[in-house]
């Protein structure tokens, strides 16, 4: 199995036909297909199903697949590591953030290191803390930018700045218009829709103030939490950058006053992980936040 046999495998799965593929990749049909049939053999597994005109993947094909893009990215990344090295300060920097931090911390980061070395591109996946995580172990990406709490045992970081948490509220729902913090105990028997990794540190505070919270809905990401928001159904709670990320919903935003209810936004990458000049000059940008 080799990196040519994987993106010829990747090109048929996407076409949906081997006929397409071989088009698309500018050889003849027969040879591509004697490259699947040699990959089945090597792997002793059915990738795809021919048995129709139009091909089918098999549970072990979608598990290709999905492994199929990692290893090519990352190949792609070494190519591209060891380019960087040979020419210098140049090249494309591979980054993962989650949505919140993306909006405020990371635009200004991007332009400040922008603005000081032009010939350095950004590849930008925007995602979940645990998925960035996935991605930097992986190698898939070099750095993230994401928000604690998180297992921090393969990682290096960077602390930046905390931030408080804070309640979103549609119009003048649960709280009045000239409120500007809410304190714990008003979350009592309210509904709350939360980013699930905020769950455990909002049900300690909670404890600790002498109540259960009542989480009505748990979401991956800070946009979900507030789009349940908007649609009336409870009380979001996210931190102060995430007020940022859709001005169009036109929520209310109002500090909760607990000290443990904190978060620190956080620059990661992978412990003893080879770091380019690129990388490591990207990482001192944030030293100066």
């Amino acid at each position: 199995m080799d990196i040519r046999q994987l993106r010829y495998f990747l090109t048929i799965v996407e076409e949906g036909s081997i006929t397409k593929a071989a088009a698309k990749l500018h050889i003849a049909q027969p040879p591509l297909s004697h490259q699947l049939k040699l990959l089945e053999e090597e792997l002793e597994i059915k990738l795809i199903e021919r048995n129709t005109r139009k091909i089918q993947i098999t549970d072990a094909g979608r598990i290709l697949q999905y492994r199929s893009k990692q290893i090519l990215e990352l190949a792609e990344n070494t190519r591209q590591e060891l380019k960087d090295l040979k020419e210098g300060f140049k090249g494309v920097l591979s980054l993962g953030t989650v949505p919140s931090s993306s909006t405020t911390i990371l635009l200004n980061k991007l332009n400040e290191f922008h603005n000081k070395y032009p010939h350095v591109n950004f590849k930008i996946r925007e995602s979940n803390t645990s998925e960035i995580l996935k991605l930097l172990s992986i190698g898939t990406i070099e750095v993230g930018i994401i928000l604690t709490p998180f297992n921090s045992e393969k990682f290096e970081s960077l602390l930046l700045p905390s931030e408080p948490m804070m309640v979103a509220v549609k119009s003048n729902m649960y709280f009045s218009s000239t409120e500007t913090s809410v304190d714990l105990n008003d979350l009592i028997n309210k509904p709350l829709i939360i980013d699930n990794k905020f769950k455990d540190m909002l049900i300690t505070s909670c404890q600790q103030a002498g109540f259960e919270p009542t989480i009505l809905c748990e979401n991956e990401d800070a946009r979900a939490v507030l789009l349940w928001v908007n649609a009336g159904i409870g009380i979001g709670i996210v931190p102060k950058s995430a007020a940022n990320l859709i001005p169009s919903l036109n929520l209310k935003y109002i500090e909760i006053n607990e000290l443990s209810l904190k978060t620190n936004p956080a620059v990661v990458w992978l412990k003893n992980r080879y770091l380019s000049d690129v990388v490591k000059n990207f990482i001192d940008i944030f030293k100066s936040v």
